[in-house]
């Protein structure tokens, strides 16, 4: 078993860091949420008042935060990790972020003879509470197979994609595919329901034809359909809209690095972005439901 830091307790971090206490590590977490840190305090975690002392004796490092700015100030400069951990420690980014902070937060890793693993996750908090997550990892093949036996205490499946920032790439790439599939699901449902079907019915249609998708599967958007899915607790928790919204964002600012067409990316960007302006940032973005429901309630 490994002694473990684990940073950023939020809807998915929360559950993953129960994930490696139920699997027998030594886990210290640390968060500015003290409710967070306290419900993994409560299950067997250690804390510490700072970050520094949250990795002090740390053999692995693993952060999820929301955004490329807080990966940069937890790891880069004089009072960032990087410039404290010891040469051994193995350090896993589970935030998803821009492929190019993630290849720049990875080189000042290597700098300081650091292993650094980009390593997003796909799967929601759903998958994140099941230990069913997919982790989407970028870094050198050797960092890949020292973290695997780590990552599959949390998930399911565990892929190498390439080098640093490939985890990245990969992951923004499957949440700008899951954007225009929730939202196109979301539209079909309105529509045969503003023709009188029964949503649950049309649902199960569609399961078995050839519009089967995943957010059919196990997320679906219609209220009342899928007991377990945050459409039915009035879209509370689950993905925020606002994570998507940036997880677009990052798409799209790939996208036109490289030249990249990305008509369909684009129009469920624009969607996702109007959705979060009218106040359901906070919302799961199944809820993008309500903005074709004939009848919202």
């Amino acid at each position: 078993m490994a002694t473990i830091t684990f940073i950023g307790l939020g809807n998915m971090g929360g559950p993953m860091a129960g994930n490696l206490l139920k699997a027998g590590h030594e886990l210290t977490v640390f968060d500015l949420s003290e409710s967070a840190v306290k419900t993994l305090v409560d299950q067997g975690a250690k804390t510490a008042d700072t970050v520094l002392e949250a990795v002090r004796d740390a053999q692995v490092v693993i952060t999820m935060l929301p955004a490329g700015q807080h990966v940069e100030t937890v790891y880069l400069g004089e009072h960032g990790l990087l410039a404290h951990l010891p040469a051994a420690t193995l350090v896993i980014d589970s935030s998803t972020i821009a492929p190019e902070t993630s290849r720049s937060v990875a080189d000042a890793a290597r700098s300081a003879d650091i292993t650094l693993l980009d390593a997003p996750v796909s799967g929601g908090v759903a998958g994140a509470k099941a230990g069913s997550l997919t982790f989407i990892c970028g870094g050198e093949a050797e960092a890949f197979e020292r973290a695997r036996p780590i990552l599959e205490n949390m998930g399911k499946n565990v892929f190498h994609a390439g080098p640093s920032g490939a985890g990245q790439i990969a992951k923004i790439c499957n949440n700008m595919l899951l954007a225009i599939q929730m939202a196109g699901t979301s539209e079909a449902l309105a529509l045969g329901v503003k023709n009188g079907l029964d949503p649950a019915v049309l649902s199960e249609i569609m399961k078995k034809s050839s519009g089967g998708n995943w957010v059919l599967n196990g997320y679906n958007p219609w209220p009342g359909v899928m007991e377990a899915a945050p459409a039915s607790r009035d879209y509370a928790g689950g993905f925020l809209v606002n994570l998507m919204t940036k997880d677009l964002g990052l798409a799209m600012e790939n996208a036109t690095a490289n030249h990249s067409p990305v008509p369909m990316g684009s129009l469920a960007r624009n969607l996702f972005e109007f959705h979060a302006a009218q106040g359901n940032g906070q919302l799961d973005f199944s809820s993008i439901q309500r903005f074709y429901r004939p009848d919202p309630e």
